[in-house]
């Protein structure tokens, strides 16, 4: 199983050892979602059990329907990795600081994806922990500085790094680790594309070729077949729009993070605070980022499990996210005999969710307005029409990718509204100090 040369290798014992190493591995996972529960607030808790935000949070995680598939039947090690994260998250609520920033830390070592989310982690143990003290208004206190502890953060990172990184740099091969870290060559988007804001610009530079073929404003002669639907992992030139390099997929990431970082120094909110900067780090990166997998939305809706227990608004942002969310996984799983499972598997999440929240806020307003029900009904149709339908039309020879571009596309659009509920949400909330007083 370890020879690199041993290609398409397969045995019984290795698909033993991939499940039972994976189920074992989530114990972490568990334990995790148990330290989680401990920072949930029971105000809100109801006389039975099954209504109680501990309860239902811990159902949100446990039996997530993203991470199951792409754990448990795509087959990866994502539960021990997001142990890893809520369990750094729940040090941080818990103000053990020092554990929080090593459990990240070796987190990030572990999968370099989590660096979408370190500007949240560095900001926050810098505005948090290294200054100690704050004005009455809630801005910082500039001689509350702690020289010690910012030496103690760097300290801890930097002997992970230490550990993690010292055999590449005394072997030499530390330029092979980041060549394959950071794969440019990949090209902007995956096979199938993740369900983010290159999904929709894709689709547009689609849409704008066709028209101008039909009108006869392009040349059929210099625009590249099926160069974005091919399947292949590759660069690619867009027809009509211009063709997005890393560097701009860079600055787009950035400015997107840039204002939940600035409402996380100047609009302290404590560590719910936090939460809330690190998804949308998550979701940025996610929206905005050169060559995502569609799996990485997974690492905006677990963290949001926390923060849709606690309050009704960030419980329809919550839904909105993970259905559209998960729903874009469906095609990781594409064989006849994964489909009743994955249906049913995600009926079963999505009505639990959606019920389970509807009771806990069930003194406040509806959780969705006409728009969004109207939005997440149509994934209903959606997978009718892509899984039941088009198959036995014509097409599906002519225009194979279409199930996946209608998926993509109509997922990218939920996604994108839920980033941009979420951010309003966090620069319209007050500081604090500012709630507290009134």
């Amino acid at each position: 199983m370890l020879n690199v040369h041993n290609l398409n290798y397969s045995s019984s014992r290795t698909l033993l050892f991939q499940r039972f190493s994976v189920i074992f591995t989530d114990v972490l996972f568990v334990y995790a979602v148990h330290e989680c529960c401990k920072c949930i607030d029971g105000k809100k808790a109801g006389k039975e059990l099954t209504e109680k935000p501990k309860f239902i949070l811990s159902v949100l995680l446990l039996w997530n329907f993203g991470l199951l598939i792409v754990d448990h039947i795509h087959f990866q090690y994502n539960g021990f990795l997001f142990g890893l994260m809520l369990l750094s998250i729940a040090r941080l609520f818990q103000k053990r600081h020092m554990e929080g920033a090593f459990l990240f830390a070796v987190l990030l070592h572990f999968k370099h994806i989590y660096l979408y989310v370190a500007p949240a982690y560095g900001v926050y143990l810098l505005r948090s922990y290294c200054f100690t003290a704050n004005k009455p208004d809630g801005s910082i206190r500039w001689n509350s500085f702690n020289f010690i502890r910012v030496i103690s953060l760097g300290l801890v990172v930097f002997l992970v790094s230490a550990l993690s990184l010292g055999p590449f740099l005394a072997l030499n091969q530390l330029p092979q680790v980041f060549s394959r870290l950071f794969p440019f060559k990949r090209g902007l988007c995956h096979a199938y594309w993740a369900p983010n804001f290159w999904a929709l610009y894709n689709a547009l530079d689609k849409v704008l070729s066709v028209i101008g073929l039909k009108w006869k404003l392009l040349d059929p002669g210099k625009i590249p077949k099926a160069s974005m639907t091919s399947g292949l992992v590759q660069q690619f030139q867009h027809t009509v729009l211009p063709s997005v390099t890393p560097l701009a997929t860079l600055i787009c990431t950035l400015i997107a993070i840039l204002p939940s970082i600035f409402c996380l120094w100047f609009k302290p909110q404590g560590a719910r605070g936090f939460l809330r900067c690190l998804i949308l780090c998550a979701l940025s990166s996610f929206m905005f980022g050169w060559h995502v997998h569609e799996k990485a939305i997974l690492l905006a809706i677990l963290p949001m499990s926390l923060l849709s227990v606690g309050k009704a608004g960030d419980a329809s942002i919550f839904l909105i996210l993970t259905t559209t969310g998960h729903y874009s996984l469906f095609p990781l799983l594409f064989t006849a005999p994964e489909l009743p499972i994955k249906i049913l598997l995600m009926l079963l999440f999505t009505i639990y969710s959606i019920s389970s929240l509807k009771t806990l806020f069930r003194k406040e307003k509806p959780l969705f307005n006409w728009m969004e029900t109207f939005y997440l009904l149509g994934l209903g149709p959606l997978e009718v029409c892509c899984e039941f339908v088009f198959p036995f039309t014509s097409w599906k020879l002519k225009y194979p990718f279409i199930p996946l571009l209608l998926t993509s596309v109509y997922c990218a659009v939920g996604i994108t509204y839920a980033w941009f509920k979420l951010y309003v949400s966090v620069l319209t909330d007050p500081p604090v100090g500012k709630t507290k007083k009134q």
